[in-house]
């Protein structure tokens, strides 16, 4: 379910835990009495009731059957990667939208919330593999759409996306995202049903509003702002910062950037995690939070993607 709500600032964190408990994945970002809202949930009806209760006023509601996208994008995917498939075209297997939208992301627990969340597309590259602009140019085509917004996800595949407009006959706009979290946030305010420019905008708007961190490994020795890293050590990374964060550990690492992203406001977390983060790490991380930052709202999503074992966006 994913709705725009008016209601008091005062009242939607009340209102959040009313959605903890009737659903999971909960998404719930704005302010000035304005928030984007999105929640996964088998109960449709107390989804919408919860903000009424309140006094909120929401709007724009949309009601996604989760299991027949994850059906759908699943059977992109097996089309992308060559395996047989029944229908005639993967046109034809999506529905039709007024803008659809494709995603860069590694990591199946990524491309099953991307499809989640509205994601038409998802086209493999990250932080080391970068597709080609051939390769979104394709993902593009089999969109059942003529407009097509792309989230890069990373800096680096931005001006590879760019180059998509210009060969093709849709209308193509890249809402220019460097992280996961900050793809997940523009997705909240993602309506298939606008136009292209609308969306760009509205997804852009709500990018921005995101910090984000990344946790990895070093290869090798190297001195930057935060101390000197020694190959094996965690680190922790903010776009445009760089290392803020060295530890002997995954959680040290993840902890101490943590402090860092929050040093500012911050009302949720959302922790995507990798194939390297353990159970154990992230619970020691949850209840790290529940700590040191008890006011902050923690949602965990597991990416699967590689050599990142958790990915931070603070909102």
């Amino acid at each position: 379910v994913m709705f725009l709500l008016n209601i008091e600032d005062a009242k939607s964190k009340e209102f959040m835990q009313a959605w903890g408990k009737i659903g999971d994945s909960i998404v719930v970002v704005g302010g000035d009495g304005l928030y984007n809202c999105h929640v996964h949930t088998n109960d449709i009806g107390a989804a919408i009731e919860a903000p009424l209760e309140l006094g909120g006023k929401p709007f724009k509601i949309r009601v996604t059957d989760l299991f027949e996208e994850m059906e759908e994008e699943h059977a992109q995917r097996e089309a992308q990667m060559g395996a047989a498939s029944k229908r005639p075209s993967a046109v034809s297997a999506l529905p039709a939208v007024e803008c659809a939208v494709v995603a860069v992301c590694s990591g199946d627990g990524l491309a099953e919330l991307f499809g989640q969340m509205g994601v038409q597309g998802v086209v493999t590259g990250g932080q080391t593999l970068n597709p080609s602009t051939a390769e979104l140019l394709d993902a593009v085509e089999h969109m059942n759409s003529q407009q097509v917004i792309i989230l890069p996800n990373n800096k680096n595949i931005i001006p590879v996306a760019n180059q998509v407009n210009a060969l093709t006959k849709k209308e193509v706009r890249v809402v220019p995202t460097c992280s996961m979290p900050e793809a997940l946030a523009a997705l909240v305010s993602y309506d298939p049903e606008a136009e292209v420019d609308a969306n760009c905008e509205a997804m852009s708007d709500a990018a921005k509003s995101v910090a984000t961190g990344e946790v990895t490994q070093a290869v090798r020795d190297t001195n930057t702002d935060a101390g000197a890293v020694k190959n094996g050590d965690w680190i922790g990374l903010v776009r445009g910062d760089g290392v803020v964060a060295i530890g002997s550990t995954m959680v040290v690492a993840a902890t101490q950037l943590l402090d860092q992203l929050l040093s500012g406001k911050g009302e949720l977390l959302t922790v995507i995690t990798g194939n390297l983060a353990t159970a154990r790490a992230t619970e020691e991380i949850i209840a790290y939070m529940a700590d040191k930052h008890p006011g902050v709202e923690v949602e965990v999503h597991p990416g699967g993607q590689p050599l990142y074992p958790f990915l931070f966006g603070v909102e």
